[in-house]
């Protein structure tokens, strides 16, 4: 019997608790986590944050792992993450055709299902069945995926898989403007099974796209194959569009806790401090209760007054919800790990007390989760004279696996177990600090040595394509083209990105591709694409925009972005002084812009 030290101890005792509570639900067959002992769904959402206990759990086991015993019990729960994940993969790629279709379509039958069989991975509803469409569980799996990746962990083991995981960065990189049913599985308040556009499933999605960028699944031993490659512009469109909607959910949600997951852990997607500020103190102020957090305003799920027979709502009933909703311990795991990033020890510990507070002690005395809290029958009309003043009982699963485990999350960051970094290793959280400023570069290359020459008589001293090589310099369009080889798999059936649209940040880059470095001209510059080109002055004032916007938007990625302008004989045969105009005169401002 060797001795342990006091982490040692406390560590074990979480690995029973894991084991007890989360491990021993998965199913040895697919990996999967079922709903409960009577219901053999597993929802990728929840499947998803039931293993992110375990794998904290590892990597506390991995600091410590001195003694073969040690490192036995860290491999265990390291395998557990990895056959959990494959096991929502291979779920998936089951239904590889939909992503297909969904690419084209954006259609929600043609969604990927949001719930599967535990028991062989299969399909459990019908097509329309279900609210499928939950742009914010596949970006959450992606996310978490790149994460466990960038950890060490080996989830995907082929170049089929590789293609796969590409396709699915295509099938979530238009959620900025695609409706869904998200986070809640309802869509609109009113149950009527109508999707809106969410701003926890936009978030979610261009967290996961900045997570998945410049990824190689296959870890230290891949190669360029198996890099997953996103567009830049798609996540800024989420970025965009989240900021617009921060601190509202969605057109008939006001407000959601289900945003603490899109300002904390585990997607901090929310870039502007005092949004993330905003959106945090309107939850608290207006969805915090004595048990948790309500989901959103006049939800009836679960209440006393909900008629579980009827699958909708009306519009008019949803008043009769109003200061009965269900509160959510939940959202108490999510305040901790929030605060937990942000290094506030007194705000993690006032959490940490009142959680402690509402769980429920099982008979071996250990703490669980419940589901949600709901006013009894008998104590309605009281609950509405005086909202919050009486006592509430558990609703629903409990231990409920996806809040026990943050809890357990948190418990092992407030010991010391685990380090906000080890979380977090693509370092997301590091998103919401103020930035250097940037510096945009502009380059000119002429076409050709007439050109070169006409420039160099009004002192602008340029190289032509020919003197630049090895680089190559092609139009966006040759961009876009290339992007839609990316995830083309035959053996498969998927035919890669079907969008043919390329931003500003996607060509203010270099790229390499065998042995070759291609620079690409902006879209909205490209002559024999857009018209509007024709025009000197449109086109310079474009050109000013597309400097400001990179000043303002290059966030996530290395260096400095390069717009690449190519002055052509069509450009310069008339206008010579309006691109010298353009380039000298305006050009003070853009060049040093910053």
């Amino acid at each position: 019997m060797r001795s342990r030290s006091n982490s040692g101890v406390r560590l074990d005792y979480y690995q029973r608790i894991v084991h007890r509570l989360i491990m021993a639900h998965q199913e040895p067959v697919t990996g999967l986590f079922p709903a409960s002992n009577i219901n053999s769904h597993a929802w990728i959402r929840d499947n998803v944050y039931c293993i992110l206990a375990v794998w904290g759990l590892s990597m506390a086991y991995k600091k410590i792992a001195d003694q073969d015993e040690d490192r036995a019990k860290c491999y265990e729960l390291e395998q557990s993450c990895v056959k959990l994940m494959r096991g929502l993969l291979m779920a998936m790629m089951n239904q590889k055709d939909k992503v297909e279709r969904f690419k084209m379509t954006q259609n929600p039958l043609d969604s990927l299902h949001a719930k599967y069989s535990s028991k062989n991975g299969q399909p459990v509803v019908g097509d329309g069945e279900w609210g499928h469409l939950q742009i914010d569980a596949v970006s959450l799996y992606l996310l978490i995926l790149a994460q466990m990746t960038a950890s060490g962990l080996q989830i995907v083991f082929s170049l089929d898989e590789v293609s796969f995981i590409q396709n699915l960065v295509f099938y979530i990189e238009s959620a900025y403007c695609i409706p869904d049913y998200g986070i809640w599985e309802r869509g609109d308040k009113t149950n009527h099974g109508e999707p809106e556009l969410n701003a926890s499933s936009i978030g979610m999605a261009k967290a996961a796209l900045e997570a998945m960028n410049e990824l190689d699944l296959f870890g230290a031993r891949g190669g360029p194959a198996s890099v997953i490659h996103v567009l830049a512009d798609e996540a800024h469109k989420c970025q965009a569009v989240l900021q617009s909607m921060l601190p509202r959910e969605s057109n008939s949600k006001e407000l959601d806790s289900g945003l603490l997951c899109v300002i904390g852990f585990p997607a901090f997607a929310a870039d502007d401090p005092q949004l993330i500020r905003n959106t945090k103190d309107a939850i608290l102020s207006r969805l915090q209760g004595k048990y948790g957090c309500k989901r959103f305003l006049r939800d009836g799920y679960r209440t006393p007054k909900e008629d579980p027979s009827r699958l909708y709502y009306e519009r008019w009933e949803l008043r009769m919800f109003e200061n009965i909703e269900c509160e959510w311990p939940l959202f108490y795991c999510y305040l901790i790990l929030f605060h937990a990033f942000q290094s506030d020890k007194l705000a993690v510990k006032e959490y940490a007390d009142r959680l402690e507070k509402i769980m429920v002690r099982a008979d071996d005395g250990t703490l669980l989760i419940p589901e949600s809290y709901a006013v009894p029958h008998d104590l309605v009309s009281n609950e509405y004279q005086h909202p919050g003043s009486q006592p509430r009982e558990v609703v629903g699963r409990c231990p409920f696996l996806w809040g026990q485990s943050l809890f357990i999350l948190g418990r092992l960051l407030q010991e010391g177990f685990l380090a906000v970094g080890e979380l977090d290793p693509l370092n997301r959280r590091l998103g919401a600090q103020k930035k250097p400023d940037v510096v945009v570069q502009v380059v000119i290359i002429a076409e050709d040595n007439e050109i070169r020459d006409k420039l160099k008589e009004h002192d602008l001293h340029v190289q032509t394509i020919a003197e630049v090589v090895p680089i190559e310099v092609q139009p966006a369009r040759v961009l876009s083209h290339l992007y839609t080889y990316l995830g083309r798999n035959r053996k498969l059936g998927l035919t890669g990105r079907k969008s043919r649209d390329v931003g500003i940040l996607s060509t203010s880059k270099l790229y390499s591709l065998k042995d070759r470095i291609f620079a690409f001209t902006p879209q909205n510059i490209d002559f024999e694409e857009y018209y509007t080109t024709r025009d000197p002055d449109l086109l310079a004032s474009n050109f000013t925009t597309n400097l400001a916007f990179l000043t303002n938007n290059w966030r996530h990625m290395l260096g400095r972005p390069t717009i690449t302008l190519m002055a052509t004989h069509y450009m310069l045969g008339n206008y010579i002084h309006n691109f010298y105009g353009m380039v000298q005169h305006k050009g003070r401002r853009i060049f040093s812009h910053r």
